[in-house]
């Protein structure tokens, strides 16, 4: 049986690795942290009273790598990266869910977020899309997570991108999600009085999630990629839907790009693509690890239009974090999901 530890629990990211983790057959949750004062998990969780009495508190990181084999990092940007040397070092395998190994460039990184105290460790890291990086997160010892829009852009636009099909100058991306993607902190922006029956756009073109979504689709295409990309919030608990806008440079039908997708994703079981004309719905993905993909071509506008639903806190955060777990160790991918 697997142990593993979750740093970070009090969190939403936390809490999700908590729902999916106290069910999976092939584990045992053996240490919980995150900043707070030390109290059982069920207190701060009454859902899970009865089904696990561990104790949740500010540990110090060597105290929980005595306890586990895995640990998932479910901790702030600037923040994990504190702690997953440590826990390398005892030989843990550690799954970070934050940004702070995505980005393969330091001085990107930097440009982001912060000066990166460990910068040595994000040549070890693996980007973990498994879609696209399943090899290299079967030997891995550091995962860094990828982020909720991200996740949903990237294998939205992965299959006509690697096909040579995209004009890589017009990428447009537009990304919908649900509040729960902005963190358990609370700030007025993100009180119910502010967002009910409203929508707004944030962050346009400048959003830290921009960089990694570049940094993937330049890996996909073989070519330097800046892709435009506006988030925006709506008065839901979770979701996220993406809408690609993309200039196509070279002739394909509805019908052959979606031959090209499901030929893509063939063998991708959390990889749903819709039927000609279907567009995908958040409600057919919440609380699950799923990614449901849509198509359309317009070939009179030499334009396709691609639109991704995923669960930011499923396949956006904590089940994808579970799903790099399993491949990690040799388990079902989808064993738990």
């Amino acid at each position: 049986m697997l142990k593993v530890g979750i740093m970070g629990a009090s969190g939403y990211a936390g809490e999700e690795l908590l729902r999916i983790l106290i069910k999976h057959p092939g584990v045992k949750i053996t240490a919980l942290a995150a900043k707070i004062d030390t109290t059982p998990i069920y207190k701060l969780y009454p859902w899970l009273k009865g089904m696990l009495d561990l104790e949740c508190g500010d540990m110090k990181a060597e105290e929980l790598a005595e306890k586990c084999d895995c640990v998932f990092l479910g901790l702030p940007h600037k923040v994990s990266m504190g702690f997953a040397p440590v826990f390398l070092k005892k030989g843990k395998k550690v799954i970070d869910l934050s940004a702070d190994f995505r980005l393969r460039d330091v001085g990107v990184y930097e440009k982001w977020y912060v000066k990166h105290e460990c910068p040595e460790y994000i040549k070890k890291a693996v980007y973990g899309l498994p879609e696209l990086y399943r090899d290299e997160v079967k030997k891995a010892d550091l995962i860094a997570n990828p982020g909720c829009y991200p996740t949903s852009i990237i294998l939205g636009c992965a299959p006509l991108l690697k096909e040579r099909f995209v004009d890589t100058e017009y990428i447009v991306c537009d990304s919908k999600s649900g509040v729960s993607g902005a963190g358990r902190v609370p700030t007025q922006a993100l009180m119910f009085t502010e967002l009910q029956n409203s929508f707004r756009a944030y962050k346009a073109n400048e959003h830290r999630h921009m960089p990694e979504i570049d940094q993937e689709l330049s890996c996909v295409s073989g070519k330097k990629i800046e892709v435009n990309f506006t988030p925006h919030l709506v008065p839901m608990e979770r979701g996220i839907l993406s809408t690609i806008y993309l200039k196509l440079k070279k002739e394909i039908s509805e019908k052959k790009a979606l031959e090209l997708y499901n030929d893509f994703y063939k063998n991708e079981y959390f990889v749903r693509v819709m039927g000609e004309g279907v567009y995908p719905d958040t409600k057919n993905v919440v609380r699950q690890n799923f990614c449901d993909i849509g198509v359309r071509v317009f070939p009179e506008r030499s334009m396709a239009i691609v639109t991704t639903a995923i669960d930011n806190l499923v396949k956006g955060a904590s089940g994808q974090a579970v799903q790099n777990m399993n491949i990690m160790y040799g388990l079902k991918e989808n064993m738990g999901l």
